[in-house]
Formats: structure tokens, sequence, C-alpha cells
């Protein structure tokens, strides 16, 4: 069995395709574990927000399709860093559905 400096050694070897394998492999073995997104009942109604925050993803999601630019989310939410909106789109894309149904519901609201 490989152990991590195995993995770590064998990853700049395989191609885009294959590390995209791995993540989805990877992804499918966490469930619905995503790095930097949490989901508590208690906080912003559910809603999966960044970590450290209660900054919800659908929020994140809307105003990048209205136009922000992560320059200005990160200007606008200083709690946030780089790395989160790295982590919000990823979520984004692996949710789209739930995202997309969040900001609806939002905009009804």
């Amino acid at each position: 069995m490989a152990n991590l400096a195995d993995i770590e050694r064998i990853l700049p070897e395989l191609s885009r395709g294959e590390k995209a394998q791995v993540l989805k492999w990877v992804v499918k073995d966490l469930g619905d574990d995503f790095p930097g997104i949490d989901t508590q009942p208690n906080v912003c109604g559910g809603e999966p927000c960044i970590v450290r925050t209660r900054i919800p993803v659908w929020l994140l999601e809307q105003s990048r399709r209205l136009g922000a630019t992560d320059r200005i989310l990160l200007e606008s939410f200083p709690s946030l860093r780089a790395e989160d909106l790295s982590n919000a789109w990823a979520y984004v894309r692996s949710h789209t559905s739930e995202i997309d149904s969040q900001i609806r519901d939002n905009e009804a609201a």
C-alpha cells in the first residue's frame, strides 16, 4: 500500500487527466466533505459556508455571477482569503444545482 510520501513522489508524474481522476476518487471517498466549506445546522440556516465565517457559498457565487471578481470579493469580505474563494468555486462546481436553488430561494425571500 502506498503511503503519503509515495503519493507525493508519484503525483508530478501523472497527467492532468490522471490527477483529475485521483481527485474524483478522493472526493468520492470523503463523501460530502469539502475542504474549507462547512455546513452546520445552527449556522446560516444549514447552508454551506466558508469555515471561520458565516459567509454562505451561494452569496459568493451570486456575487460572482453578477460580475464581482475575486479581488472585489476579497476586498468586500476582509475575513476571506484567496484559498477560501478557490474552495468555494470548487464546491460550486460540484454542487451547482444546490447552489442554484439557494440563490433562487434567497432571491425570492
